[in-house]
């Protein structure tokens, strides 16, 4: 609901936005809507996730999906799969079962330590030959607006544990032992470095193609004040191939 209230003309400031979120009475309902939601997942995710794994023919897995994912793709939440709980995982799958995972705007939310753990579980369980999406903000980003949203320690809390840059994130999944395809990222440069990628592979919302901030699939502007204008976001697109 909130993604599709964006898009209004007046919602388009984020600026707007932020002040909007602030308000006591959107607070409250928004503090209410997640107790509900985190209350449901914590009662019936589990059972809603086992009943989807043996009704869906091929296992692809939305990692923190929220409410938003593809058509054959099986959501879930961290209330029942957690990336940082390995028992969670032994019960729910075995190992080199799983053809693919997507994660948009996950692993910026975990410590170092915990990245590579969760990156070395993924491993685990994808098949050879599978693979696991991942999206997270670009440290990179050469627009101000952008990064003040973004950055640890951001004035509007985030939660955000660290912010990569392409190369740090390719060398986490490197490390937990699989091949790295970029797709979509700023270089050193502030150049903005993009490859096709299959959106049957897994869709990432946060991204040049398919962000609603962008025209068209394209990256209007990257200068001062284009988040506010509502013009340009994208997010680092690799895939980690366990070959």
């Amino acid at each position: 609901m909130w993604e599709l209230l964006k898009r209004m003309p007046i919602l388009r400031n984020a600026s707007t936005r932020r002040i909007l979120k602030g308000m006591p009475v959107i607070k409250q309902v928004r503090r209410a809507t997640r107790k509900t939601r985190n209350a449901f997942y914590r009662h019936f995710g589990e059972y809603r996730l086992r009943r989807m794994l043996s009704t869906y023919p091929r296992k692809r897995i939305v990692i923190g999906a929220g409410t938003k994912y593809d058509s054959g793709w099986i959501p879930t939440q961290r209330q029942f799969l957690n990336l940082l709980e390995p028992a969670e995982w032994e019960r729910l799958f075995q190992p080199n079962s799983i053809e693919a995972l997507l994660a948009e705007h996950v692993w910026e939310h975990l410590t170092p330590e915990e990245a590579l753990a969760a990156a070395r579980t993924c491993f685990k369980y994808l098949r050879p030959g599978g693979h696991l999406r991942v999206a997270v903000p670009d440290g990179l980003h050469p627009d101000p607006a952008y990064m003040e949203v973004v950055r640890v320690g951001a004035r509007i809390p985030n939660d955000h544990k660290v912010l990569y840059s392409y190369r740090a994130l390719g060398e986490l999944f490197e490390k937990a032992g699989f091949r790295v395809e970029l797709y979509e990222y700023f270089d050193e440069a502030s150049r903005f470095q993009y490859r096709d990628w299959d959106e049957n592979k897994g869709t990432i919302w946060r991204s040049k193609r398919f962000d609603p901030r962008n025209g068209n699939g394209k990256l209007l502007s990257v200068h001062p004040g284009s988040l506010d204008d509502y013009l340009a976001y994208s997010s680092i697109v690799l895939d980690a191939i366990k070959d």
